[in-house]
C-alpha cells in the first residue's frame, strides 16, 4: 500500500492525467480490503503466494508485448540492484502478508493506522538511516505521531503490531527503492522482485496444500476462483497507474493523494466492517491526522521556499 521517495525524472504532461490515475491507483489500493474479502476462505499465505506467482506471469506477458526484457537485463547485470530488488522483495512479501491477516482478522482500520503514519516512519528512517536534517515541525509531527501510538496503545491494552509492521516494512521498502533510484521502472522492479520470491511462493503453496488445510482456489465457487487467479492483474494494474502519474506530478500532489489510500481503509473498517473505535482509537487517528496536517504544510512550503516543485516519487509496490 503509499511510496517511497526517490529519484526521478521531473514531472512532465497533462497533470489532469496524472491527477485521474493517482486517484485511481490509490482508489484501487484503498478498496483492497473488500478485494481480499473476496478471496476467503483462503488464508493469507495462499492469497500472497498466488499474488507473488500471478504478478510474475503477468509481468513477464506485459514485458513481452512491450519488449522490455532488455531493462531487466541490464538491471540483472548489477548484482548490487539485483540483490537491493531481492531485499525489496522480503519487505514487500512482510507487507502483503501482514495486510491480508489484517483483513482477515478484521483489522482494517489497523491497516488503516499503518498507512497514515507511514508518511512520519519515512521522515524517522531518513534521520537513522541517511542522517538526513530534519526540520522543527517534522520533530513536531513525529512527536504527535508517536503520542497517538502510545494512546492507542493504552488504550486498547495491546501494542497495535499490525499498524507497525506494515508501516515500517513499507517505510524499509520505500528507504530500499531509493536505494535503487531510477535505475529501476516499476514493471521491472516488480518483476525481479516477485522473481526472487517465486520458489518462496511455489513452497509456501505446497505446505499451505498438504499440512495447511488445503488450497481454497476451486473449492468455494466461481467468484473466489475469479478473485484469486486476478491477483496478478490486481497488484500490477494499480502500480503501473502510479508509475504513469508519477512521471506527470510533483511530490506534493502525490504526497496529498497517497491519503486517499488509508481513508478508503478506514472508512471500509469503520462504516461497512464495523470494526470497534473506542474513544481512545479516535483520540489516537485525530492525533495522527494532526501529524500528517504538520507534514503536508511543511511539504508545501519547503517546495515553495525551493521556488519549483520537486520531483515526483517514483512507484513502489502494494
Amino acid at each position: 500500500m503509499t511510496t517511497g521517495p526517490s529519484a526521478s525524472p521531473p514531472p512532465s504532461g497533462r497533470p489532469g492525467v496524472g491527477v485521474a490515475l493517482a486517484i485511481a491507483a490509490y482508489g484501487l489500493w484503498g478498496l483492497f480490503p473488500l478485494y481480499f474479502l473476496l478471496l476467503e476462505p483462503a488464508n493469507a499465505f495462499e492469497v500472497v503466494a498466488f499474488r507473488v506467482l500471478l504478478s510474475l506471469v503477468f509481468c513477464a506477458i506485459v514485458l513481452t508485448v512491450t519488449l522490455g526484457w532488455r531493462r531487466v537485463a541490464a538491471i540483472v547485470r548489477s548484482p548490487r540492484t539485483l540483490l537491493l530488488l531481492g531485499l525489496a522483495g522480503v519487505l514487500i512479501y512482510v507487507n502483503w502478508v501482514v495486510y491480508v491477516v489484517a483483513v482477515d482478522l478484521g483489522a482494517v482500520t489497523d491497516a488503516a493506522l499503518g498507512y497514515f503514519i507511514n508518511p512520519v516512519v519515512l521522515v524517522l528512517l531518513g534521520v537513522l538511516v541517511l542522517r538526513e536534517r530534519v526540520r522543527p515541525i517534522q520533530w513536531v509531527a513525529i512527536g504527535v505521531a508517536t503520542v497517538a501510538v502510545v494512546v492507542i496503545a493504552v488504550g486498547g491494552g495491546t501494542v497495535p503490531w499490525i499498524a507497525l509492521v506494515l508501516a515500517a516494512s513499507f517505510g524499509l521498502y520505500g528507504l530500499v527503492k531509493k536505494r535503487v533510484g531510477a535505475r529501476v521502472d516499476a514493471l521491472s522492479g516488480l518483476t525481479l522482485e516477485t522473481a526472487w520470491l517465486a520458489p518462496v511462493a511455489a513452497v509456501q503453496l505446497a505446505i499451505v496444500g498438504t499440512v495447511g488445510g488445503g488450497i481454497a482456489l476451486g473449492h468455494h465457487g466461481p467468484v473466489q476462483a475469479i478473485g484469486e487467479l486476478l491477483a496478478g492483474v490486481v497488484t500490477a494494474i494499480p502500480l503501473l497507474m502510479f508509475a504513469g502519474a508519477a512521471r506527470r506530478l510533483s511530490l506534493v500532489a502525490i504526497g496529498l493523494a497517497q491519503f486517499v489510500t488509508p481513508v478508503l481503509q478506514f472508512l471500509i473498517g469503520v462504516l461497512l466492517l464495523h470494526e470497534v473505535m473506542p474513544p481512545t482509537r479516535w483520540i489516537g487517528f485525530g492525533l495522527v491526522w494532526v501529524a500528517l496536517v504538520v507534514l503536508t504544510i511543511d511539504l508545501v512550503l519547503a517546495a515553495r521556499r525551493r521556488g519549483a516543485v520537486p520531483p515526483a516519487a517514483s512507484a513502489t509496490t502494494r
